[in-house]
């Protein structure tokens, strides 16, 4: 079992230094307000280095805003990716702000956000402000601020639908709030986007294409790599340079895909039921492909080691694949335990199949007729009808899906690292694999290893790192806390295998 504790704060001097080199890396990681002027700009901003004893930096956007700051206009911080310090951290304030981009203070309010992390409103509110400079509201607020400006500068979605789609109350609070935050009108902040390969534009109602921010290096091949050998027929398409899925969300289904232009920008595009439901679309593609991810942090880290230094050389910017739901994450993991991906995959098309729901009009054609992964109430009802295996296994598939289906098992990005493993460790048919693999994914946990992957292991040998799984994991913690990315590389890293061989070593419980 690995735990995630957060790097130490980079001090005053550190921050300092990086904003006047202008180091792109740190955009997203923490914003500099300027008492001189009155705004906050991302640490790259090209305007002139104010001098530090006008300098205040504050980790979030929100808390600059709270101090009373309002954004640069020529750097728009709001349009940096997000920090790799959410997923890094797993504490109350990580979890939160993992939660909070999920969308879930619009859904359920800061209540809602205060249940699913075991605080009270005001207990919780205070937690936020003493750690991160602004409450949950706060931080929801900034997170519309940053979906509105870029449904402003990335379609042509009317002003009344941007407000809406954004997550805001009414046309006059979405005003309001754009003025306050950037200091400028709506129709002034639409009007500043470049009508060039950086901008992209929405062709139809409920149609968006967009620019999603990240930190490069970004190793694109692999991961349309490791989506297409694992693309569910229906639900999925993958090819070398995109991939597509349907997803159900809060306010009907979803089509997105995912690609990569000539300039190197992650793009996405996307059909929504609902286009209340983008900014969790837009938080979930970026969690599947980890656009958050700092890997020039994690390429230095893990190039300090002799027998990975190649392996980083070789795939620099290497990324770990997320979930784009949840639950539907833990029925493929456990669908692929002691299978090959490709049985997996033979295995979760037929389920899909025989149970998903198939909707129209939101392929890229617009017109194609998709489905949707089933949900998991359809799984635990009819799943012995089309699953295939020893009848353990298919209990145990069934048995997850209907926890998951009543509320008994919760499973979202936003739970306690250990709490979650121990809730999966719980079930039948799930063990130790399945649960860190499930942490890894869902969670975004960049500090977790899979002592009993047999890829994994024969990545470390053909590295030169100990395969046997106690002297791989002690080998390992060398690399804390980017020990998920160590695990990828070692993934790309393994000899090719007889499509015979058998991908996990785990044994489920019941089945042992």
């Amino acid at each position: 079992m690995t735990t995630t504790t957060p790097r130490p704060a980079m001090t005053f001097d550190e921050r300092y230094r990086a904003i006047d080199s202008r180091d792109a890396r740190f955009d997203g990681q923490f914003v500099t307000a300027v008492r001189s002027t009155g705004i906050y700009c991302r640490p790259s901003c090209p305007a002139r280095t104010p001098k530090p004893s006008n300098v205040t930096f504050y980790p979030t956007s929100a808390a600059a805003h709270e101090a009373g700051y309002r954004a640069c206009k020529r750097c728009l911080p709001e349009a940096a990716p997000g920090s790799p310090e959410w997923n890094l951290r797993g504490d109350t304030a990580g979890r939160a702000m993992r939660l909070i981009a999920d969308g879930v203070v619009e859904r359920e309010g800061v209540p809602g956000l205060a249940r699913r992390l075991g605080y009270s409103p005001r207990h919780l509110t205070r937690l936020l402000t003493a750690e991160l400079g602004a409450g949950p509201l706060a931080l929801a607020r900034a997170q519309r601020a940053h979906t509105a400006r870029m449904l402003l500068v990335g379609t042509d979605l009317t002003a009344a639908d941007v407000a809406f789609s954004a997550g805001f109350t009414s046309v006059r609070q979405f005003n309001d709030t754009v003025r306050e935050v950037f200091g400028m009108s709506p129709l002034e902040l639409r009007a500043r986007r470049r009508m060039s390969r950086n901008g992209a534009s929405g062709h139809a109602l409920g149609a968006i294409d967009l620019v999603l921010p990240h930190r490069g290096p970004l190793d694109a091949e692999g991961l349309f790599a490791w989506m297409s050998a694992r693309a569910i027929p229906g639900v999925e398409r993958a090819t070398p340079t995109s991939f597509a899925r349907t997803l159900r969300l809060t306010g009907g289904p979803a089509w997105f895909e995912l690609r990569v232009d000539d300039a190197g920008h992650v793009r996405l595009r996307a059909r929504l039921a609902h286009l209340g439901d983008l900014s969790t679309l837009v938080a979930r593609a970026r969690r599947l492909f980890d656009l958050d991810a700092d890997p020039l942090a994690v390429d230095e880290a893990l190039s300090r080691h002799p027998e990975v230094r190649p392996l980083v050389a070789r795939v620099p910017g290497i990324r770990v694949p997320g979930a784009a739901d949840p639950h539907e994450m833990l029925i493929r993991a456990m669908v692929g335990q002691q299978i090959t991906v490709a049985a997996a995959r033979t295995a979760l098309t037929a389920l899909a199949d025989a149970l998903g729901e198939p909707v129209s009009g939101l392929g890229d054609d617009g017109d194609a007729t998709v489905r949707l992964f089933p949900t998991m109430a359809a799984i635990a009802e009819r799943g012995p009808e089309v699953l295939r295996g020893p009848a353990a296994r298919i209990r145990a598939l069934t048995g997850a899906a209907a926890a998951l289906a009543d509320g008994t098992l919760t499973l979202t990005s936003g739970d306690d690292s250990a709490e979650q493993r121990a809730a999966l460790l719980a079930l039948a048919g799930v063990g130790p694999w399945t649960a860190d693999y499930v942490r890894m994914r869902v969670l975004g946990d960049p500090d977790i290893t899979l002592p009993g992957d047999v890829a994994v292991r024969s990545g470390a040998a053909a590295a030169g790192i100990p395969a046997e799984p106690r002297a791989f994991s002690a080998w390992a913690a060398r690399t804390a806390p980017w020990r998920s990315y160590l695990t990828a590389h070692l993934w790309r890293n393994a000899p090719v295998r007889p499509r015979s061989a058998r991908r996990r070593t785990e044994t489920p419980k019941d089945e042992s």
